[in-house]
């Protein structure tokens, strides 16, 4: 007679959106009233039952089908999505030095700006909204001398963005407008230690004049220590009034751009193998109000034409960081820009509505795409060419607005048609990305947001899998797993990396994935917004956790996902692979969330031969609360191993709590 059993399972309640086989690992199943614990899938349940009456479980596998491919990876999956918040530009990427180069008119609007007296010397600074270099630029800072010497010099000094790095044997550039009421009086320059009150590096600047004009100036260090406690002073040695403006200090740059960006940070990004950059953002395109929408037409050109703008995150962005040098940060990591066009919808529930009314925004988007994508014979492409761009930079993609689904007017269905029927026409390739599904027509490609707790990503990560591949292109333009601050720990890398799995399985229909935020600047005031993916100060950088999930997914991916089946696993074990044919590159990714090692017999069918030694990059930590930080940057980092591989079928464990990437040859 066949050997019976019978189960009694005590019932318990699921959480939301939980089946039984996915229960929080908080949670346990139980059974004659003795607890199981995690893993509580109810293969781990059935093997715990079954072994101790001499009944083999099923070991956890993995069948991969090489020869069976079932869709194009996207070649745009991974990508980069950008905007002004957490001070992500000015005292982040765009390197400038100088906080407030332009001095704001509001009431805190001198407090990068305190006078610098020594001795008996004596400065009044305020800002004086009566003068100022350009029609854009209406104000100015006016710096008072009424008592100095060569000895004892008086004016203004700028703290920078918590500070001002300085690096031995560096060369700063630096250039400011002024004017002055004393013919010839000189400004003297320099980088001085907070402490010490030690110059760093000095310059003079002559000949000023009556009437507005720029000067430059270059400071080099020579064998300092390394700090960023430091300010930047400019200082007078007679009494005089000079009116400053446009003070601006730059280390090297990126790939030596002038006034470009910092090169710790865009290595960093680099190293994600970004295929796109979404920009100039989500909230910071639309503003909080119609007037501080991210007016490009007011980002390009002279500094002098650009008048700045409050960004909804309640900071006034210099605007440096502006269209052509978003275009610029594109070029030097060979990525396209996915531009998003204000679309009329701003935070503050200002809408303008389909018609008429909006002819000029569509106007303005029209226009936008020409200055991008027009040839030096077009109206804007030639004013491109004006700022030091002749050639034309390539453009694929368009998305009207940013999450209109927040617009209580109703009115984003009218908006997105009206830019669609403007727009494609004109530029038959671009693909038009709606930010909220729309009734009247069908995007070509919809942009879906997520924030998630790591609970959810974990139980997200076959959200796709039953995506109607009859309907729009999904962009995932921003999505985290929040948990860290200020930026992710390891346990949001886990449920980030669980998730980009089930992308990945479905890039067929998921054309573009962008975390956000991006950055964030780790000093007290300089984030408002966690978990963020990569963190700074003024003189330091790292990545999180979350970062190099993005490193390892996009760095190893094929062009094509094939089939796969993960079985008797534990709970929060995921999988997806995808190859190369051209290649014959084979990439397997494997997250085990869970505290155990997970061994998993792997078997590779209508592969051929298997070179050996396998590639393993792997991330782990031994606790979810484990991450990186200004003061530690690499606790967490990916750690590169070989291993030998005797055929198609073998066997691998995976460490608790990892990442996984395996590389093969066939």
């Amino acid at each position: 007679m066949p050997l019976q059993f019978v189960f009694f399972f005590r019932p318990l309640k699921p959480p939301a959106e939980k089946t039984f086989s996915t229960l929080s690992n908080t949670r346990a199943a139980h059974y004659h009233g003795v607890a199981m614990k995690t893993p509580t899938s109810v293969v781990a349940v059935l093997a715990a039952l079954l072994l101790p009456l001499g009944v083999a479980a099923q070991a956890p596998s993995l069948a991969i089908h090489v020869d069976h491919p079932t869709a194009k990876v996207s070649p745009t999956l991974y990508g980069l999505m950008t905007e002004e918040i957490n001070y992500s530009y000015d005292g982040g990427i765009y390197a400038e030095l100088v906080h407030d180069r332009v001095v704001d008119s509001s009431w805190d609007g001198l407090s990068h700006w305190p006078s610098v007296t020594r001795g008996n010397s004596i400065a009044a600074v305020s800002v004086d909204l009566s003068t100022g270099p350009s029609a854009a630029i209406p104000r100015s800072l006016k710096v008072s001398v009424t008592s100095a010497t060569k000895a004892v010099p008086a004016g203004v000094e700028n703290d920078g963005y918590w500070g001002i790095p300085v690096r031995p044997n560096t060369t700063y550039s630096g250039s400011f407008y002024a004017k002055t009421d004393t013919a010839g009086v000189p400004v003297t320059i320099g980088l001085v230690n907070d402490q010490t009150g030690v110059a760093a590096a000095e310059a003079t600047v002559t000949g000023l004049t009556a009437g507005w004009k720029q000067y430059t100036y270059t400071l080099k260090t020579a064998a300092v220590p390394v700090t960023s406690n430091n300010h930047l002073i400019l200082t007078i040695p007679r009494p005089a009034t000079v009116w400053f403006d446009l003070v601006s200090l730059f280390p090297p740059t990126y790939r030596g751009r002038k006034d470009g960006n910092r090169i710790d940070i865009m290595e960093k990004l680099a190293a994600m193998h970004p295929k796109f950059l979404r920009l100039p953002g989500g909230n910071y395109l639309e503003g909080e109000h119609i007037p501080d929408r991210f007016d490009w037409k007011k980002t390009i050109g002279p500094w002098l034409d650009r008048p700045t703008h409050m960004s909804p995150w309640r900071y006034r962005s210099s605007d440096g960081m502006g269209l052509l040098e978003y275009l610029q940060w594109c070029e030097d990591l060979n990525m396209e820009p996915v531009l998003a066009v204000y679309a009329g919808y701003s935070l503050a529930q200002q809408h303008v509505d389909p018609g008429p009314a909006l002819e000029p925004y569509v106007q303005d988007a029209l226009d936008e795409i020409e200055y991008v994508t027009g040839s030096t014979e077009t109206r804007w492409g030639a004013e491109r060419a004006k700022d030091g761009h002749p050639a034309p930079f390539p453009l694929h993609y368009i998305e009207v607005g940013n999450e209109d689904e927040f617009d209580r007017s109703g009115s984003y269905d009218g908006r997105y048609a009206q830019f669609y029927k403007a727009i494609k026409p004109r530029y038959s390739n671009l693909q038009i990305i709606a930010t909220t599904p729309i009734k009247s027509m069908t995007p070509d490609v919809l942009d879906e947001h997520f924030y998630m707790t790591a609970e959810k990503s974990f139980s997200m990560a076959n959200h796709y899998d039953t995506q109607d591949r009859g309907g729009p292109k999904i962009f995932v333009g921003e999505w985290a797993t929040r948990e860290g601050d200020p930026t992710p720990n390891l346990q949001a890398a886990l449920a980030d990396a669980a998730w980009l799995t089930g992308l990945e399985r479905n890039s067929d229909v998921i054309v573009m994935e962008s975390y956000a935020p991006l950055f964030v600047n780790v000093n007290p005031g300089g984030m408002q917004w966690p978990s963020d993916l990569i963190g700074y100060n003024a003189l330091s950088s790292y990545g999180s956790p979350s970062y190099w999930v993005q490193v390892m997914f996009s760095g190893h991916l094929g062009t094509e996902v094939v089939s796969s089946t993960l079985a008797n696993a534990a709970t929060r074990v995921y999988e997806s692979v995808t190859r190369d044919e051209k290649q014959r590159k084979l990439f397997i990714k494997v997250v085990n969330g869970t505290s155990d090692a997970q061994p998993l017999s792997i078997d590779i069918q209508g592969a051929g031969k298997i070179s050996s030694p396998a590639k393993l990059v792997t991330l782990s930590g031994k606790t979810p609360n484990a991450t990186n930080s200004i003061a530690n940057p690499n606790a967490l980092a990916p750690v590169e191993s070989s291993i030998a591989v005797a055929g198609p079928k073998f066997k691998q464990t995976f460490a608790p709590y990892s990442i996984n990437v395996l590389e093969l040859s066939y």
